[in-house]
């Protein structure tokens, strides 16, 4: 079970009356962005304007040189190669750029690496071949930065290159004709929270001699979808751009991701952030993932839509294995760290054999929020395990590997995701070493940030229309969440062939319908009756000519729930569990506690997260996880193939001591 701990958002009431009024927008808009940071009348409106805002794509170092070169080589008929990532950020900036020098009538080709055989970036072999083909110009996209040593070959074999990238660059630049990066300590660039395509459309406007406002048009939705799955955040420029490419993917799309919306079964009136998020973005990504990157640019720059939608039925193919390839990963993992009891550590470092390497970032994503830890997945071949990790908040991936990065071949990345590759023998020492550092710092659990509290009945249409206001959602600009505070369960109803739940809540004189989905009946461990919080999103549904509202459920929890002893309560028991020293006091349950336990059990099968919310405000999360421990160990109780436990009858009276861990935590406790 992955708890969180709920967080409300701070904010001025007075601040958010006076901007309500003075920018003429529903309070619940400006109480929602001053508290996200949005407190001047005049940065407010801006935010919400349709209008499109740049920053002048000039001022980004080395663009206006790297401009004349291009357009030089264009008229001197210069053979050009576009060398892309095998990313959606990478295949969309490679498909634009691309397309964009063939409008030019630019003599060009495009170049993706494989992403098992070559791996990220430009490498000797590629850059050989294309000396090979006459290629004489090379300008990258989404990559390059950390390409020291293939751009001096292409420079000993007589060819130039243009560095455009958005990654962090080293302590030396690569020496390149032009480094295009905003994240130069030189360049001057007031925004740089851009992905890879959007320096490669600054370098477009520059060569045109145009305001990005003027191309705009024509490239939103390809550039929407590079934001919006590069998780670049949803203000600035980026917040115009994905507004505009929501707009241009419900009117005119691109032929490709005309497809693509297609076969993913998204109706273009409905195109939003989330369904570019969930819908288009990923299958993107499966070419490279599963296959060659390289289709799916041939989807995005073709104007053919039979034969988009061929490309794009293929990879909505991989996209499918790659889903079912996830699964079985995220389950071989799952065993990997229980059997092991991986999950108590502040680090989770998991290895398997021939885990794929497309998928393996998002499986640790996954552990990562199934957990609620940083975790990192390691695929090994035998010799060598190349892994992936996310974090969660608070926690640097990058800081934790640069720590035990004495035992790396290679790493990179940032706070929240990192990449590395480490002997294979070396990763029971790697995880040890990890775990140090993690230990030496204060625990950090993740956050659910709730933007607000709200009565039930404040959960209406008009509520629905005010949120609606801030979109596009993304990255800095999330979904905004309620708290719905101590509502009672009324009634639970399974629907989508008992994948989802709807359920029925109230509290005073207001019922309230809402929709929990990807949870069974079986797996949803509350119960009628039961007092609760929630954490909610509004929208509205569109039938047969009305709307109604749409409430759906992110996160429930059990009311009155003390997150600060939650959390101290599940350090305590996984550093117990991890052989570190702690108070056992705090772990030991009375005998009547036990009993309380062991006769919830016995009334029906329960799961155990059931057990856990239902004596998480009473015994608590350590002493009942050592209960059942203990019942188990008796005798008193069983599991299940499903992780149920039943209760085992017997007439006999049965000592706590007869349990291994009871005992063992009473002799610590007397001896301390």
């Amino acid at each position: 079970m992955g708890f969180k701990k709920w967080c409300v958002a701070e904010f001025d009431k007075d601040l958010a009356k006076n901007l309500a009024e003075e920018c003429d927008v529903d309070p619940i808009v400006a109480l929602i962005a001053s508290s996200r940071g949005y407190t001047d009348p005049m940065d407010l409106e801006q935010f919400l304007s349709d209008e499109p805002f740049f920053t002048d794509p000039k001022e980004t170092a080395d663009i206006i040189l790297a401009a004349d070169i291009i357009n030089a080589a264009i008229e001197n008929g210069t053979k050009i190669a576009v060398y892309g990532d095998y990313d959606c950020d990478g295949v969309t900036a490679t498909a634009m750029f691309y397309t964009y020098l063939k409008s030019r009538n630019a003599d060009c080709i495009y170049y993706i690496p494989d992403r098992f055989t070559e791996g990220y970036g430009m490498n000797c072999d590629a850059v050989k071949k294309l000396h090979e083909d006459g290629v004489k110009l090379i300008v990258t996209v989404d990559n390059g930065i950390a390409c020291i040593e293939e751009i001096e070959l292409a420079s000993s074999l007589g060819m130039e290159v243009i560095v455009t990238d958005h990654h962090l660059p080293g302590d030396v630049l690569p020496n390149a004709a032009a480094v295009v990066d905003p994240h130069r300590k030189d360049c001057p660039s007031e925004f740089k929270s851009i992905c890879g395509a959007e320096v490669a459309f600054r370098l477009m406007c520059v060569m045109e001699n145009r305001e990005p406002e003027e191309l705009l048009p024509y490239f939103a939705d390809i550039l929407s979808v590079a934001v919006i799955a590069d998780i670049m955040p949803l203000t600035h420029e980026n917040r115009s751009i994905v507004k505009y490419g929501i707009h241009k993917l419900r009117t005119n799309p691109l032929t490709g991701l005309k497809a693509l919306m297609n076969v993913a079964a998204i109706e273009q009136n409905t195109v939003n952030s989330t369904r570019i998020a969930f819908g288009i973005s990923p299958r993107i990504n499966a070419a490279g993932r599963m296959g060659s990157a390289a289709r799916a640019v041939e989807l995005l720059c073709t104007d053919n839509i039979m034969t988009a939608l061929s490309i794009a039925n293929e990879i909505d193919g991989d996209n499918a294995a790659r889903q079912q390839t996830e699964k079985k990963i995220f389950e071989e993992a799952v065993h990997i760290i229980e059997s092991q009891g991986l999950m108590y550590h502040r680090v989770i470092v998991a290895a398997g054999e021939n885990w794929h390497h497309g998928v393996i970032g998002i499986v640790a994503a996954k552990i990562t929020e199934r957990y609620g830890c940083p975790a990192i997945l390691l695929s090994s071949d035998g010799e060598l395990a190349v892994g992936s990790g996310r974090s969660i908040e608070g926690f640097s991936l990058f800081d934790a590997i640069s720590y035990a990065k004495d035992l790396t071949v290679k790493f990179g990345g940032h706070e929240s995701a990192a990449g590395l590759t480490i002997k294979a023998e070396d990763v029971t020492e790697f995880r040890e070493k990890i775990n140090s550092y993690a230990d030496s710092l204060p625990p950090v659990f993740p956050r659910l940030q709730l933007d607000c509290k709200l009565r039930p009945s404040a959960l209406n249409l008009d509520l629905a229309d005010a949120v609606n206001q801030l979109e596009p959602f993304g990255t800095d600009n999330k979904t905004p969440l309620f708290g719905i505070y101590g509502v009672t369960l009324q009634r639970i109803t399974p629907i989508g062939n008992n994948k989802h739940l709807r359920l029925l809540v109230s509290k005073d004189t207001t019922t309230v319908q809402c929709l929990l989905f990807g949870v069974t009946p079986e797996s949803f461990c509350f119960e009628v009756g039961d007092i609760l919080d929630l954490a909610v999103t509004v929208d509205k549904n569109y039938y047969k000519g009305e709307y109604s509202l749409s409430v759906q459920v992110k996160a429930v929890r059990m009311s009155g729930t003390d997150d600060d002893r939650l959390f101290a309560d599940i350090t305590l028991y996984n550093d117990y569990s991890a052989g570190k020293k702690v108070d056992y006091s705090l772990l030991l349950p009375t005998r009547a506690e036990v009993g309380e336990i062991y006769k919830l059990i016995c009334e029906k099968r329960v799961s155990k997260d059931r057990i856990n919310y239902r004596f998480i405000n009473s015994i608590g999360f350590a002493k009942t996880t050592v209960a059942v421990k203990a019942l188990e160990e008796l005798g008193l109780i069983t599991k299940d193939t499903q992780g149920f436990y039943k209760g085992v009858t017997t007439a006999e009276k049965t000592n706590l001591m007869n349990s291994q861990t009871y005992k063992q935590l009473s002799d610590k406790e007397r001896h301390t």
